[in-house]
């Protein structure tokens, strides 16, 4: 079992996600950081699938009941095993090296000095009851297990294979600015002629009031050319939906799968999102021709 001591601001068990649900309404939702997810789960030996914990912003402390191997990813942390809690017999750790904890080890996590989420895998997997083949935590459709609280216990499975023979990984780097390319959505014809340019000239940035569903962006309004509102359509990962006020919204991995505000465009790849902190800055481009 793990021991939650310090659960956190917000820490999630995630994995790969739950996709093929769309038409009944569930998002895939899974790690913001997919690859960063898989690279964990390789260095503790896990499958590729098998349930981490996504550690938001603040760090976390946990207490291992069993011998396991560890491995964080993401956002660079202070990481600090001891042998109990509270116990004089510590050793630093390292984001992206597997860390072997003996049975009864504390590990604690502190603040991301960058970014914004770190993940962690344990051998054997976060073992909690799947919930449409995922053990993600959804916290829009409150699918999956709740986010972490003190004093909770986590199962832990059967370790599948032994820790990778490596000294340290290579894991993305957290970008000051982020670039991220978008194509032109469904509903270009509910906004101005130079709406899409707006977007792509403008330099934004990352408003406190983003989450796992979206990430809420400040700067220039977006303007439409379409008054009222559409009834509810779909919506994919990625879509930039323009709310009355003009301000684009990214959808993440939580994001609903209907909507009503219109889309002005589709971001290729979100991943970057996932380490941005409040005041980052986000600059559009079209795809590369």
């Amino acid at each position: 079992m793990i021991e939650v001591l310090r659960a956190g601001a917000l820490t999630t068990v995630q994995d790969q996600g739950r996709p093929g649900w769309a038409h009944l309404g569930v998002p895939r939702s899974g790690a913001l950081d997919p690859a960063a997810l898989r690279l964990a789960n390789r260095l503790v030996g896990n499958d590729e699938h098998a349930a981490g914990l996504e550690i938001t912003v603040t760090g976390c402390t946990l207490r291992f009941t069993r011998a396991v191997a560890v491995a964080l990813t993401g956002a660079p942390a202070d990481v600090v095993v001891e042998w109990r809690a509270g116990s004089a017999q510590r050793r630093p750790g390292d984001v992206g090296r597997p860390l072997a904890l003996p049975a009864g080890a504390v590990l604690r996590v502190g603040p991301a000095r960058a970014g914004v989420r770190t993940w962690l895998a344990v051998s054997g997997g976060i073992a909690v009851e799947p919930v449409l083949g995922s053990r993600a935590t959804d916290t829009l459709s409150g699918l999956g297990p709740p986010p972490l609280r003190d004093g909770d216990r986590l199962p832990v499975g059967t370790p599948a294979g032994p820790p990778a023979p490596v000294d340290l990984a290579v894991t993305r780097p957290v970008p000051d600015e982020l670039r991220l390319t978008v194509r032109p959505g469904p509903r270009q014809d509910w906004f101005t002629p130079e709406a899409l340019d707006v977007l792509c000239r403008t330099a934004y940035t990352v408003s406190p009031d983003s989450n796992r569903v979206g990430a809420r962006l400040a700067g220039a309004a977006v303007t439409r050319a379409v008054a009222g509102e559409l009834l509810s359509e779909g919506l994919v990962l990625g879509a930039v939906q323009v709310p009355p006020d003009g301000r684009p919204l990214v959808f993440l991995a939580d994001h609903p799968t209907t909507g009503g505000y219109p889309v002005i465009g589709v971001v290729d790849d979100v991943t970057p999102l996932a380490q941005a902190r409040p005041g980052t800055t986000v600059t559009f481009h079209g795809p590369q021709r």
